[in-house]
């Protein structure tokens, strides 16, 4: 197969495109570093030229009130590019719950890109994943100072890099799904366990506080952010992650 990936040199991107490559296939990575800009535009015919799937793991430059903007723009230029290359089948990768937290504006942002996809010309996959392992460092430093980490007990069901790419890969060359595929770790934490778990393991030694109230998952109510009885559970478990990523 031909396919093309958009985000092509990002942390999901570049895995999914050594995947591919070395399962035989010819893929295009694509970037705003090789000249193709989802906002413009630009360069998104010659990239999508000849390709029989198109996979879209692009992220918005920010998680505000100007993320929807982005992607109502972005979905709708590589549809219509798209459309015109005669693409046969669009995916893009998302979040678990993501249509469960419409008081975040990423993640109604998110839901937006999935709408337009649905709508769109073109049979179509959607990847839902949960959050990345390799995202706790950030988490962490969202409410935190030299002595305290401040997390609320969200539940989550965080997962390797490698498990989402080896998933999104597997569907990106097979038939379009014309619906949605939920992934997810194999362990579910509190993220404040999390917290702890992960500053224990790199010997930090600031206390993590719970807060109810701290950070961007504060805002999450239940367990929408865990992958559901139909979710495709991965095989890596945080602790390993974690063992292997301190070394």
């Amino acid at each position: 197969m031909k396919i093309t990936v958009i985000g092509g040199t990002g942390l999901i991107g570049s895995q999914l495109v050594s995947t591919l490559r070395a399962a035989g296939h010819e893929v295009v990575a694509s970037s705003l570093s090789s000249g193709v800009d989802l906002l413009t535009g630009a360069g998104l015919d010659e990239a999508l030229a000849g390709a029989d799937t198109v996979v879209n793991v692009t992220n918005s430059p920010t998680f505000d009130d100007a993320s929807p903007d982005f992607f109502r723009t972005t979905m709708g230029n590589l549809l219509a590019a798209g459309e015109r290359a005669g693409v046969g089948h669009q995916v893009i990768l998302s979040i678990v719950g993501v249509d469960q937290v419409p008081q975040l504006d990423y993640y109604r942002a998110k839901t937006l890109q999935e709408d337009l996809l649905k709508q769109g010309p073109t049979p179509y996959s959607i990847v839902r994943a949960t959050q990345f392992f390799e995202f706790m460092d950030a988490v962490l430093s969202w409410t935190s100072d030299d002595h305290n980490v401040r997390l609320p007990s969200t539940r989550v069901q965080p997962m390797a890099t490698a498990d989402i790419v080896t998933a999104l890969a597997a569907v990106t060359t097979g038939a379009p799904l014309n619906g949605t595929l939920d992934i997810a770790g194999p362990d579910v934490f509190a993220l404040d366990e999390l917290g702890r778990i992960t500053l224990s393991a790199r010997q930090d030694p600031r206390t993590v506080v719970t807060d109810e109230q701290a950070g961007m998952f504060a805002a999450v109510e239940g367990d929408v952010l865990i992958g559901g009885p139909d979710a495709r559970l991965a095989s890596t478990s945080y602790e390993d992650w974690l063992g292997g990523a301190t070394r």
